[in-house]
């Protein structure tokens, strides 16, 4: 959406920009919740202090930029519960053309949060999954735009000694793998190093109780920060992973290299 704003800013015709206008419906955070994420983002202030109003003067002038630039960006988000998946077509179908057609975007937070037509009367959850995915699929193709569906993941992952997701992950239907032209998994391994703290040592405390602590704060100087893009499933090309950078002041993910 920022790339749309800047090539429109450089004159360049809606067709041949490289970004896009998105359509983001967020079915678990409120707009507000997450209008403060990538305020958060844009300004460098963290998430905490701007729902606590613990800002500085100048901090408070970091946030009016940032809302200054991100004023007309071209995201609309949509943060109706409940919404059924013929509802989200109606609504993306509204919206493009509103749009002059050019939603490039599309963006459902997340796929377990929508419901089905109803017509799966036996309640089998794993069949109206199901007839979601096709349905996002349908979506994707009908209107000729990308469509970033998230995915929460089954408990088994947590369960296993290498918590590396993978595609039998997927929760509640293997449909999602099918219907998917990609998946993608972001994996954070300071997060479950994070989980693994031995006991604080104090004094008194043996040799063993120290050693085993150092060994885990080396441990998480090695990975905090880090995070993986897994390239599970491509439908078109090579699988693989890509390293990434996250900041958890802003909840940012960036290119490693930056």
């Amino acid at each position: 959406a920022r790339r749309w704003m800047r090539d429109m800013a450089d004159g360049i015709a809606p067709a041949d920009s490289v970004g896009a206008k998105v359509a983001f419906f967020s079915l678990e955070m409120s707009a507000d919740q997450l209008a403060t994420r990538i305020l958060a983002e844009q300004s460098r202030i963290s998430s905490e202090s701007l729902r606590m109003g613990k800002i500085s003067r100048a901090e408070f002038g970091q946030l009016a930029a940032a809302a200054a630039e991100l004023e007309n960006l071209p995201l609309f988000i949509d943060d109706t519960g409940g919404l059924t998946i013929g509802g989200l077509h109606t609504r993306v179908r509204r919206l493009q053309r509103r749009h002059n057609n050019e939603i490039g975007l599309v963006v459902v937070d997340y796929l377990q949060l929508l419901t089905g037509s109803g017509k799966n009367k036996d309640g089998n959850r794993v069949q109206e999954i199901s007839e979601i995915s096709r349905g996002l699929k349908t979506l994707a193709k009908d209107l000729n735009v990308p469509v970033l569906a998230l995915s929460q993941l089954s408990r088994a992952v947590e369960s296993r000694e290498d918590k590396t997701p993978m595609l039998s992950d997927l929760r509640e239907s293997g449909s999602i793998e099918q219907d998917a032209d990609m998946v993608w998994f972001v994996y954070r391994e300071d997060y479950y190093v994070a989980s693994k703290e031995p006991k604080r040592p104090v004094e008194g405390d043996s040799a063993k109780v120290h050693e085993d602590h150092n060994a885990w704060m080396a441990e998480m100087e090695r990975v905090y920060g880090l995070a993986e893009l897994i390239v599970a499933k491509q439908r078109h090309g090579a699988t693989g992973k890509v390293r990434m950078r996250f900041d958890p002041t802003y909840t940012k993910f960036s290119d490693l290299a930056e």
